[in-house]
């Protein structure tokens, strides 16, 4: 990792941005030699290797064969290019080589509907796109129809050899410039596009690098998304930091646990989803010992999840003696953010023995200003649930190419991160669930996400849980609605637990009770296959609404709850 030396010279330099990172240290004399981006082998080189590892210097190198196939084509400052790939190590390239002509890649999740990502492509005013084999035909057979000057596989570029780089390269970035277009989970329907510029995707790690790092950040393993905005800044404050990264492709569970196995991360960074499949897994059989630390970003992670993980490992902690000494259990940072936060704006850290949950996802970041609104706007008093607002200068300047979507999340000066919560007396924010998920029934609210969370951690049978509403046909019943539906549970439960269905209905009904919970109409066992997700690995509650609703209609019950 940097010395005090180093980053203070970074800190220093007025210049830096999420889009010259890989500039700025070839400028400050790091080693061209030094290995600075792991690979899991996803991605083919220009000259048709399957690198392990990049150098600084070999990143540099391929990120010209990219930018001077780009320049050949036409692609100049500002223009989008759309990346559409399974590969994050890909992304990452195509992030570097773009920006440095001060291009904005427009990042394309590879596992979007075909139809989805075409329109989400078109929507953008793209020049041109590159994608995986894979995804040759998504875009190619629509190139006209999408504008797109050109449609390339990695391997064309391969083929095109080395083109000239223009004058004045790499591009030098105002602090409002562009530099990625990325995308929302699309959990409501079309993903809306958000775009970071130069300071806003690195405003985050540069206030870090203020104030100590630790060792757990010596050895990062990002197992989110390559398509997200979040894997470039961790990519990038990796590379400040001389602290080697691994982007890895897949975030199933089973794939995250073999690459902690083989690369010996000190730190993790990935979704809520990743860690629930993670943590219902045999740990034991697992060589998980590297580990120090957990990063979670996007929705707050379960405490059922949470306290597995956290037994392993081991993290340095300062003692009694003011000394430093190493003890076991490991730190999860849980926190909640978004595409369009370009960071976790809150920071709840839990560790062996920690107490800190009940959908506590902790203060704002010390740049952030948060609060919990009313409808009109006004901020409520503490333990008045409402809708949660922030103010930071990590914030996207707005939705491309739809000002209206962005101003509509706007309310009393805040922008709407679409969750609900509410704030404690000492300062301290608690998630209760995201706006479209709440579910309005005869006894009341019921928020998916706290009932699921409440569940979970009552009912250790469990694997994982979802809660959704079955309202009638066109009737609206969420936060925004004024109709009510009935909520159910949906159980995964573990190769232990018994499929009584009537029996777990019970359970389910007397922990709603004890909490004071609204109760729920019923409940489902279900396999992990049943439970739909989207691209980034979110479930995707509205279309489970409308498949449990028909089977409901059907029959399938297997228990109620009252």
């Amino acid at each position: 990792m940097i010395t005090k030396q180093e980053r203070a010279q970074i800190v220093r330099d007025t210049t830096l941005g999420a889009g010259n990172v890989i500039h700025r240290l070839k400028a400050y004399g790091r080693p061209l030699d030094e290995r600075v981006l792991w690979t899991d082998g996803s991605w083919q080189a220009p000259d048709g290797s399957r690198p392990e590892v990049l150098t600084l210097g070999e990143l540099h190198e391929v990120v010209e064969v990219y930018a001077g196939w780009y320049h050949a084509r036409g692609v100049r400052p500002r223009d989008p290019v759309a990346i559409l790939t399974y590969s994050s190590t890909e992304f990452a390239i195509n992030f570097l080589a773009l920006t440095s002509l001060g291009a904005i890649p427009s990042f394309v999740n590879g596992n979007l509907r075909p139809e989805i990502a075409r329109e989400y492509v078109r929507r953008q005013g793209a020049v041109g796109a590159l994608t995986d084999q894979a995804h040759d035909t998504v875009l190619a057979t629509s190139q006209a129809e999408l504008g797109l000057g050109f449609c390339v596989t990695a391997a064309g570029i391969q083929a095109g050899g080395r083109g000239p780089l223009p004058a004045g390269y790499p591009y030098s970035h105002h602090d409002t410039d562009p530099i990625i277009i990325s995308h929302s989970s699309g959990t409501t329907g079309m993903p809306k596009p958000v775009p970071h510029t130069h300071q806003t995707l690195l405003y985050a790690q540069l206030h870090r690098l203020k104030l100590s790092v630790g060792s757990a950040m010596g050895r990062l393993l990002v197992a989110m998304p390559g398509s997200h905005n979040a894997s470039m800044s961790v990519m990038l404050f990796g590379f400040l930091l001389r602290s080697p990264v691994l982007l890895l492709s897949s975030q199933r569970g089973d794939d995250v646990l073999d690459a902690m196995e083989s690369f010996r991360p000190s730190t993790v960074f990935a979704f809520a989803g990743t860690y629930g499949e993670m943590a219902v897994q045999d740990l034991s059989a697992r060589d998980l010992s590297s580990v120090e630390a957990w990063y979670n970003t996007g929705d707050a992670a379960h405490e059922a999840h949470v306290r597995a993980l956290i037994a392993l490992g081991s993290h340095e902690t300062v003692g009694r003696d003011l000394k430093r000494h190493r003890v076991e259990g490991s730190v999860f940072t849980d926190g909640l953010g978004s595409s369009e936060t370009g960071y976790s704006l809150f920071h709840n850290g839990h560790r062996p023995g920690s107490s800190s949950f009940g959908r506590c996802i902790g203060k704002p970041m010390s740049f952030v200003e948060a609060a919990v609104l009313a409808e009109d706007g006004t901020p409520l008093p503490p333990g008045e649930p409402g809708r949660i607002g922030v103010r930071s200068p990590t914030l996207t300047p707005g939705y491309w190419n739809d000002s209206l979507m962005f101003y509509r999340l706007r309310l009393g000066g805040y922008w709407l991160t679409g969750d609900l919560g509410y704030r404690d007396a000492d300062g301290r924010f608690y998630h209760l669930d995201r706006a479209p998920d709440a579910i309005r029934t005869a006894a009341g609210v019921v928020f998916s996400t706290r009932t699921e969370e409440l569940l979970l951690r009552e009912l250790p049978g469990l694997d994982d849980c979802t809660v959704v509403a079955a309202a009638p046909e066109g009737v609206r019943a969420d936060w925004d609605g004024d109709g009510q539906a009935e909520a159910y549970a949906l159980l995964q439960l573990n190769a232990a637990a018994k499929p009584d269905a009537a029996g777990w209905a019970a359970k389910v009904g007397q922990a709603l009770e004890a909490a004071g919970l609204p109760p729920l109409t019923g409940v489902l066992l279900m396999d992990a296959s049943d439970v739909v997700k989207g691209a980034t690995g979110k479930v995707l509650k509205r279309e489970m609404r409308e498949r449990f609703r028909a089977r409901v209609a059907n029959g399938e019950l297997s228990g109620t709850s009252r």
